[in-house]
């Protein structure tokens, strides 16, 4: 096991009033990178993620949520009633001598429990206090409620998700969270650097709403560049063909052609070389203007072989291509393996079952689970006697 004193946040505490996705997901990425990360969760019950399904069983009947598992590992929990002025207290000791707050709250709630950015800041003035939510914390839409498929479809996502005249679709992953909590944990370590040179915190309004105009900005620049509205194309591309999935005798596969040189090697392919000197594919911009022509063109040939065979011809051809993986496909494959982005997890309740990695590679860092997901409160008497050096009564809060 690696000596946690070697990971790149060691030393950093966060306080995570965290619930679902978008908070806790922004934790976990600064848990991975060995900041002590302390989930404040209230006594009935905890986040409400713990009772998502899968509940994975052990011998005894414990059950304990991989949904939450999957967010909350390398992580440590206390309770609070953040009703009970004297947790709210208690809450306030840990923030003198924490480095950031992340919340994920409906804008307001912390500010009238006393737990706001003017309030802990005052305790704290290095301080970094981060609040995720729907809309941010102003304006028109701020006090809307907000779940990643309504802000998805609110922000423009959807209406470039699908088909073209197919109904309106989400992304299959809940992109406005973990959008929000990646722009989140990238924003708190910018501050934390300036933090430490000039010794004042501040305040982070991320909104997944935000967050998704944020990753749409090829979208954006299209519609700001000529006036076009971009629409949903199922797997195609507005800029770019071949570059999209293609159904061969057995199964779809995907390829991504996206020079001349690539065109011609699909071209050759499926035996009409010839169209990579078509007037309608020569350039790029055509390529993608004229798509439709050159689906009806190559769909055939395609269909004349397995989706195995294509995808080692367009290999062989050095064309980008892939299968369309399920997950349990991706999961075990070969190249995942190398990656070592699943990991062995072991649930509070004993049970042994698997985890992604944190994703990125970096020299001197290792990947691994030094602290189990945290049952409910499993941690008031350590976080209270580590971080302020107060000795509590077993089974006190």
């Amino acid at each position: 096991m690696t000596d946690s004193t070697e990971l790149p946040l060691h030393g950093v505490r966060v306080l995570e009033f965290g619930q679902i996705a978008a908070g806790p997901f922004a934790g976990s990425i600064m848990a991975d990178l060995g900041a002590d990360v302390v989930k404040v969760e209230r006594p009935d019950g905890g986040d409400g993620m713990r009772s998502w399904p899968p509940l994975s069983e052990n011998a005894a009947g414990d059950v304990f949520s991989e949904n939450f598992a999957s967010l909350n590992r390398n992580k440590r929990s206390i309770t609070a009633n953040l009703k009970d002025p004297a947790d709210i207290e208690k809450l306030k000791k840990l923030v003198a001598v924490c480095d950031i707050v992340i919340e994920n709250f409906r804008p307001g709630v912390l500010q009238r429990l006393g737990l706001g950015f003017d309030a802990l800041s005052a305790i704290n003035q290095k301080l970094i206090y981060c609040s995720i939510s729907g809309y941010g914390q102003t304006g028109p839409y701020a006090s809307k409620g907000a779940f990643d498929v309504t802000v998805q479809g609110m922000s423009g996502l959807m209406s470039v998700t699908g088909e073209a005249e197919g109904n309106p679709v989400k992304c299959g992953v809940p992109v406005g969270d973990f959008c929000a909590g990646l722009y989140t944990g990238y924003t708190a370590m910018a501050k934390l650097l300036q933090v430490r040179q000039t010794g004042k915190g501040g305040y982070i309004d991320c909104s997944m709403l935000g967050s998704l105009i944020g990753v749409a900005a090829l979208q954006t620049s299209e519609y700001f560049g000529s006036g076009n509205v971009p629409q949903a194309l199922g797997s195609a591309h507005p800029r770019n063909a071949p570059y999209r999935a293609f159904l061969a005798s057995d199964d779809y596969f995907i390829i991504a052609a996206g020079n001349d040189r690539l065109w011609a090697e699909v071209a050759g392919a499926v035996g009409m070389p010839e169209l990579a000197d078509d007037s309608r594919f020569k350039t790029q911009q055509l390529r993608a203007a004229n798509q439709n022509e050159m689906l009806e063109l190559l769909q055939p040939a395609f269909a004349a072989q397995t989706a195995a065979y294509w995808l080692a011809e367009m290999d062989r051809r050095g064309v980008p291509c892939s299968p369309i993986n399920n997950y349990p496909e991706i999961l075990s494959d070969e190249h995942v393996e190398h990656l070592q982005l699943v990991q062995p997890l072991r649930l509070p309740n004993g049970v042994e079952t698997s985890t992604t990695a944190y994703p990125v590679a970096m020299q001197d860092y290792q990947f691994e689970i030094y602290r189990e997901p945290p049952e409910l409160g499993a941690h008031n008497d350590d976080v209270r006697q580590e971080w302020l050096g107060t000795e509590q009564k077993p089974g006190t809060s």
